[in-house]
């Protein structure tokens, strides 16, 4: 059965091109202990791309979710994955004072990948001057997904539930949110209350147009709520929003992280393709590239005879 099939029938994807993909770039990173590493992926012609930055879940690094990130760059993306200092490739110690942070490390991570952009393009043969940075996305999974959040607006709420500071950036002009955590307080399990206090966001301020992927399965051991938690960015923002539930799916979306990884309990190629094509076809409308792409993805998801999924907005 062709991915096609699998994904979204009648959705029109341009054809693959080549790839390059070069690790580790180094981003001087004063301040953090280490320096920035990033693994920059982009397909091999074409000009005026536009790019994302994704986030890594938590102990991932700069080689996870090829899935997507193939699937992105082979279609007209660049792509630039940051290792956080959460990374198992890094091995922090839980008592390393950089630890109750890692939160807003992760966060200035993107920034600096954003501010960075020169020097990334001048690291990478043949990429020098093929960024369009008018249409740069921020996207990320679980932890990762909490991270690109605050650069839509999201804020953490201090232990008075008043909102920190804004960490948006004007530079992001849409995101993808795959299995984004939801409220903090009392939704949360006393283990991660009492580790996770950064895990208390308000969804307020998120004003970037942003799509939110969540499994209908996903039931997290650190929220004492059911898979209804993976949603509450999309009902408790402002408007243009999209939610993309997909049925039966778990924590890992089918298999988003990797080709070959254990922590896929769900473990589900269609799946996968479905959200690697919607998510697709959702940046390029949301960053002005095809006005068609995603209203057409909708529309052949809703015509489907047996979906994998649903998507509302708002």
């Amino acid at each position: 059965m062709s991915e096609a099939t699998l994904a979204v029938p009648d959705l029109a994807v341009s054809a693959p091109n080549p790839v390059v993909s070069v690790k580790p770039v180094v981003l001087p990173a004063p301040g953090r202990g280490e320096d920035l590493r990033v693994r920059v992926s982009a397909p091999t012609i074409g000009r005026e791309l536009p790019v994302i930055v994704f986030s890594h879940g938590f102990g991932g690094s700069l080689d996870g979710y090829g899935p997507l990130v193939d699937f992105w760059t082979a279609h007209g993306f660049v792509v630039i994955q940051p290792t956080h200092l959460d990374s198992r490739t890094l091995d922090l110690a839980p008592d390393d004072p950089r630890t109750p942070l890692i939160w807003r490390f992760r966060v200035e991570d993107l920034k600096r990948v954003l501010d960075g952009l020169e020097l990334i393009e001048d690291s990478v043969p043949g990429l020098n001057g093929r960024f369009d940075r008018g249409r740069i996305a921020v996207a990320g999974h679980s932890w990762g997904a909490q991270t690109a959040s605050m650069l839509l607006g999201a804020r953490v709420l201090d232990a008075e539930g008043e909102p920190g500071e804004d960490m948006s950036d004007s530079r992001i002009k849409a995101g993808v949110l795959l299995a984004l955590p939801g409220l903090g307080g009392a939704d949360l399990t006393p283990f991660a209350a009492e580790h996770f206090p950064f895990m208390n966001p308000s969804f307020a301020e998120m004003t970037t147009p942003a799509l939110l992927v969540a499994g209908d399965r996903d039931q997290s051991l650190l929220s004492v709520r059911g898979p209804d938690w993976f949603t509450d960015a999309y009902f408790l923002s402002p408007g243009g929003k999209s939610l993309l539930t997909l049925f039966g799916a778990e924590h890992s979306l089918g298999g988003i992280s990797g080709y070959n990884v254990t922590e896929t309990t769900d473990e589900n190629p269609g799946r996968v393709a479905l959200i690697r094509r919607l998510t697709w076809a959702y940046l390029r409308t949301a960053l002005g590239l095809e006005d068609s792409s995603w209203p057409a993805a909708r529309a052949a998801l809703a015509e489907a005879g047996d979906p994998l999924g649903r998507i509302e907005s708002r």
